[in-house]
């Protein structure tokens, strides 16, 4: 972000315009958009590995900027959590608990995608199933999506 956007108060509380807030909507649409895309790819037999590859190529092809990539030495586009795993799974590696990175019918995901357009952060995820997921899965996403609370 450029420091020099917006104004600071006297208790050091920088303050925003209208042409910020654009800035700052437009990489979070950006975000949102790749995300969009992603619901068809998790499906069981689909690897996060798979996943974190098109997240890569899609910000690459809208000439935006991966906030994960190099950050403190992390090399994905993404971070996909599994199942129990809270929050900043890493793509491609072992599915916690299972032999296998090969995502199977009951598994849900969280994928967070956080990118930088012309300065401003655009950071969202989204829940999505793999397959049919049990009962107590779909009622965990139901009660946490934010539009339902």
């Amino acid at each position: 972000m450029d420091e020099t956007r917006g104004r600071i108060t006297k208790d050091g509380i920088r303050i925003y315009e209208d042409a910020d807030f654009a800035g700052m909507r437009q990489a979070g649409r950006v975000a949102a958009e790749i995300l969009d895309m992603v619901s068809p790819l998790v499906r069981p037999g689909a690897t996060t590995g798979e996943i974190d590859d098109f997240i890569r190529a899609e910000v690459d092809r809208r000439g935006v900027t991966s906030a994960t990539i190099g950050y403190r030495g992390y090399q994905h586009a993404s971070c996909i959590s599994v199942n129990h795993v809270v929050c900043h799974g890493i793509p491609g590696s072992k599915v916690p608990g299972r032999s296998s990175d090969v995502l199977q019918v009951t598994d849900i995901l969280n994928v967070d995608v956080t990118v930088i357009v012309d300065g401003w952060h655009g950071d969202t995820s989204r829940m999505y199933f793999a397959g049919e997921p049990s009962i107590k899965a779909k009622r965990l996403t139901q009660v946490t999506r934010s539009e339902e609370r």
